[in-house]
């Protein structure tokens, strides 16, 4: 197999990729035998037609296609291996020459890694976060157990409040019609909720179990069916059953019943310490975002729109993946929110860039300081993957053994990783601007 790089503006190249001519009529032959079976001569049983036969019906080309997708994808991986630039973008393909007898030639054009220029990455200055855990926070996490522990009871001799649970049976009207998705029976509707049109819950307040009422609303003007944004509606409502939440009140025995404590002091200190390790989590997320940010912002480099492009479809790909096992599919979550692939790539694309620009300051920073990873980073790495992946650390250490790409990745992440330890360590906290404040919370 032959290549040659051509280089080009904007870190982009040309790799033009020769196949030999006997590895193109193996493709040709593998096309007409997949295809075969599908083409009628007459004269011939399908399946049963000669090569040549076909050719000379349809063309020599006829199996071109199929012999390219075929040889297209070995031949530029291979290409990979042997091109020594960094590429960082899916290739745009383009076949330059096929023809029966000749070498098997196309071209692929990409984006190579760009050349990043470090200004200051060392002794970077962040602001200091302040961790505290406030009496109202404790208390926010109290009310949200006492919540989840509440028990419904039926309302008596009075009217709907907010926050009551109404069952209803409804069915909405626009110009005196029924419309499609408008009727419901014994849905439980929490008043306050916010979960139907703006203004229905509202006019059920002061309504009474068994009371029938005329629901006017608005279709917002942003609202998912297109037939229904702007216009008027009016909703026949039945209450059927008003019920209510009655908390658990909050003393030791509320305690004790949601918790591994006796006492309210005992369960309020735990939960203080639990927000207090989650925010200090969170602040040293914080602090490496504002690092790297700080760097990026000091760094110079052009990334080449198709790595740019690449970073955004994988982003949606990984989307597409998390609502797959949410049982939601790409096409549903367009219908659900208006958008489309276009648009959702644009709205991915600053998550890309940053992504983009993190990655390439901090490999920069990586070659600056010689930074790699020990022995003993990839055998905790090794750990770590067995342990998520529920394996043995030799079966992981067989895995990547075999796999010379995904080894050298894991080696390239783990130094990333030190790159962040070693700028953050470098970096310099100055005094954290002051905010009011709830008082924080003790133990009673």
């Amino acid at each position: 197999m032959g290549l040659q790089v051509e280089k080009l503006e904007n870190n982009m190249a040309k790799l033009t990729i020769e196949v030999p001519a006997e590895k193109l009529e193996e493709a040709i032959q593998k096309a007409y035998n997949k295809n075969k079976n599908k083409i009628s001569v007459p004269g011939f049983r399908k399946g049963k037609v000669p090569r040549q036969i076909i050719e000379r019906m349809y063309g020599k080309e006829v199996f071109y296609e199929d012999a390219a997708n075929e040889l297209i994808p070995d031949a530029y991986a291979k290409a990979l291996e042997e091109c020594e630039e960094k590429i960082v973008s899916s290739p745009k393909i383009d076949v330059t020459q096929i023809e029966a007898g000749k070498p098997f030639i196309f071209t692929a054009e990409v984006a190579l890694k760009p050349e990043v220029k470090l200004g200051k990455y060392k002794g970077v200055k962040v602001e200091k976060q302040v961790i505290e855990v406030t009496e109202d926070e404790i208390n926010a996490e109290i009310e949200k157990e006492r919540e989840s522990n509440a028990r419904t009871i039926e309302v008596e001799g009075r009217s709907i409040e907010n926050g009551d649970i109404a069952t209803i049976d409804f069915e909405g009207f626009v110009d005196g019609e029924a419309f499609e998705g408008g009727k419901g029976e014994n849905y439980p509707l929490t008043i306050g909720s916010g979960s139907f049109i703006p203004g229905f819950e509202e006019q059920l307040i002061g309504k009474n179990k068994e009371e029938e009422v005329e629901v006017h609303v608005t279709f917002p003007e942003d609202y998912h069916a297109e037939d229904l944004k702007g216009k008027d509606a009016l909703f026949k409502v039945a209450v059927k059953e008003v019920k209510t939440k009655e908390l658990p009140e909050l003393n030791d025995e509320f305690a004790s019943e949601v918790s591994e404590f006796e006492t309210l002091a005992e369960y309020k200190e735990d939960i203080r310490k639990k927000l207090t390790e989650k925010k200090e989590k969170e602040a040293k997320n914080a602090k490496e975002e504002a690092v790297i940010d700080a760097i990026i912002a000091d760094a110079a480099m052009d990334i080449p729109d198709a790595m740019m492009e690449t970073q955004q479809r994988q982003i949606v790909d990984e989307f597409a993946q998390r609502l797959q096992m949410q049982g939601l599919s790409l096409e549903q979550y367009f219908q659900f929110t208006g958008l489309d692939g276009q648009k959702l790539l644009e709205q991915v694309k600053p998550q890309a860039e940053r992504k983009i620009k993190s990655r390439l300051v901090l490999e920069a920073v990586v070659a600056a300081e010689g930074i790699e990873p020990t022995e003993e980073d990839y055998e905790n790495e090794i750990a770590r993957m067995a342990e998520v992946y529920n394996m043995e650390a030799d079966k992981v250490k067989e895995m990547l053994g075999g796999n010379e790409n995904a080894k050298k990745e894991l080696l390239e992440d783990l130094a990333v990783t030190k790159a962040v330890r070693f700028v953050v360590d470098e970096a310099k906290e100055t005094k954290a601007r002051k905010s009011t404040k709830t008082k924080s919370v003790k133990a009673e």
